[in-house]
């Protein structure tokens, strides 16, 4: 059972993300310290055996291009196959940048039709998760289904489940109703925004909706079509989160990976996340410094105390400073005999010495790239 893979990754998250996406899509959204947020869909298709994946990209790409410059480190290196990024086609009959997620594979359609696997796997570029999709794509032919939505089981203390796709199903697994974003959620089952489908359904439904002037894959094919077409769930029970869905999100998807058990699912466990290396030495952890449920990442050279926090790549921590409960992405410079609590650095941060910066629990400060406190 053959299947292409089409990631999409062109959203604009500024709304939600903020200062972290001004300069970054959300797909490029660093986590667990090395990772970035499309990693974990590009090591899931490589491990479940799909050779070709096309990454739709449109806002803020150039960091997210950098970073699947090359496709080797998820097995996409092939003559066969490979990673391909796409971004809108502007031409003489086309001027549009991409109107929603339909739009941005229809645009791309020429990709769809070239190729010759039955199957296609869309999934989201910015959601942390690991997953086989083979096992998707074996229901969806056991079904019978047109397509096959996977989606996860959410108590309300987990996820605010009015900022998910909710769904309704049927003693079959069947899709009755589903509705996006909902004041009043009538079920715990929520979408993670990853189908299966024939590729030539694909085809065909884009080739319809389109010129009508229907954009989005959500509203116009899955939500609109969801009584005349087979549209069926799968239930995913394993870990998933998303980055793209806000700040706490991000923040809690990388406080996730101070679990032991996230953290070895990830890194420990095979199949296991690939991404782009960087050659850096070891932490170096100075005569006084200390760390305390913490992942700092290699080059970084530490002073002070370290407790609850995720540190990237080249982060200086200063003599008698102490890092709580915090994001600090690569490059950041904290200065000696700081506080910093509560906080996500965004990367080049420089702390002054003897500054206190402390955000709130439920709402941690963010500060911008570059910025010098």
């Amino acid at each position: 059972m053959k299947a292409i893979g089409i990631i999409l990754a062109g959203g604009n998250s500024e709304r939600r993300l903020g200062e972290l996406t001004i300069t970054r899509a959300a797909s490029a959204m660093p986590v667990g310290s090395c990772y970035r947020a499309i990693d974990f869909p590009l090591s899931n298709m490589s491990s479940s055996g799909i050779q070709k994946v096309a990454v739709i990209t449109q806002y803020n790409s150039r960091s997210l291009q950098d970073h699947l410059v090359s496709s080797k480190w998820w097995d996409f290196g092939r003559k066969q196959g490979g990673l391909f990024v796409l971004t809108p086609y502007i031409s003489g009959d086309n001027s549009f940048w991409f109107r929603g997620t339909a739009d941005s594979i229809y645009q791309n359609i020429s990709f769809l039709k070239r190729s010759i696997e039955k199957y296609v796997v869309i999934a989201s570029g910015d959601s942390v998760y690991k997953m086989n999709y083979r096992d998707i794509i074996k229901y969806h032919v056991e079904k019978g289904a047109d397509i096959t939505v996977v989606s996860k089981r959410f108590s309300q203390e987990e996820k605010d489940l009015t900022k998910l796709g909710i769904m309704q199903l049927d003693d079959d697994g069947r899709i009755v109703d589903f509705e996006e974003k909902p004041i009043d959620p009538q079920t715990n089952i929520a979408s993670l925004g990853i189908y299966v489908m024939e590729r030539t359904l694909l085809i065909d439904l884009l080739e319809k909706i389109i010129p009508d002037g229907r954009y989005d894959f959500v509203k116009d094919v899955i939500i609109r079509m969801r009584r005349t077409l087979k549209i069926y769930s799968y239930d995913f029970e394993g870990y998933w989160n998303s980055v793209g869905g806000g700040i706490m999100d991000y923040y809690h998807t990388n406080m996730d990976f101070l679990k032991k058990e996230v953290r070895e699912e990830f890194t420990k466990n095979f199949p296991y996340i690939a991404t782009k290396p960087k050659d850096e030495p070891p932490v170096k952890y100075n005569f006084e410094a200390s760390a305390s449920n913490a992942i700092i990442g290699n080059g970084s050279i530490i002073n002070g105390q370290i407790e609850g926090s995720v540190l990237f790549r080249r982060v200086y921590v200063g003599e008698n400073t102490k890092v709580k409960d915090s994001i600090i992405m690569e490059n950041c410079h904290i200065g000696d005999n700081c506080v910093i609590e509560n906080v996500i650095f965004d990367k080049g941060v420089t702390v002054s010495d003897g500054s206190v910066i402390k955000g709130e629990k439920d709402e941690p400060l963010v500060v911008k790239k570059n910025s010098k406190l």
